[in-house]
């Protein structure tokens, strides 16, 4: 009988969730205001039409750069972060060590054990600059495909 493994299912997209939400209410409730809008002050149906379509194109393009910029943003926030740690690890070693130290307190962990963490992560820059963007910052690596260059 083969064993039955847990398998984690998480949704890891909250980003697209989230700017799906917002376009969606966006894109459907600025049309329709501005249609219900005009219905009442023009008489022409082709005149609501045009301005509801030309209002959707403009606000596709608007959340389209906005949701670009924003990534972009949100890239060089992240990669200019991540420069400053590597510079720090690199010249001021102890202090940055100390910093992890002071995460691990936090949790309760004894001072052998901070020291021992802290020293076997010294070992890997990557891994060390890694663990200060998301524990220390409390950023993670944003997705590339947010904003392309």
């Amino acid at each position: 009988m083969a064993k039955d493994f847990h398998k984690e299912q998480h949704l890891k997209s909250s980003d697209f969730i989230t700017d799906m939400v917002i376009g969606m209410s966006d894109g459907l409730t600025v049309p329709f205001a501005l249609a219900a809008g005009l219905s009442g002050a023009v008489q022409s149906n082709g005149i609501i039409i045009t301005a509801g379509i030309a209002e959707i194109v403009a606000g596709s393009i608007a959340m389209g750069l906005g949701g670009y910029l924003a990534g972009k943003t949100e890239q060089e926030h992240y990669e200019s972060e991540l420069n400053r740690e590597y510079k720090e690890v690199e010249i001021l070693p102890e202090k940055e060590k100390e910093e992890v130290k002071e995460i691990f307190e936090a949790y309760g962990l004894s001072l052998e054990s901070q020291n021992r963490i802290a020293d076997e992560l010294a070992q890997d820059k990557d891994k060390w600059v890694d663990f200060m963007m998301k524990y220390e910052l409390g950023l993670d690596k944003p997705n590339p495909n947010r904003a392309r260059n």
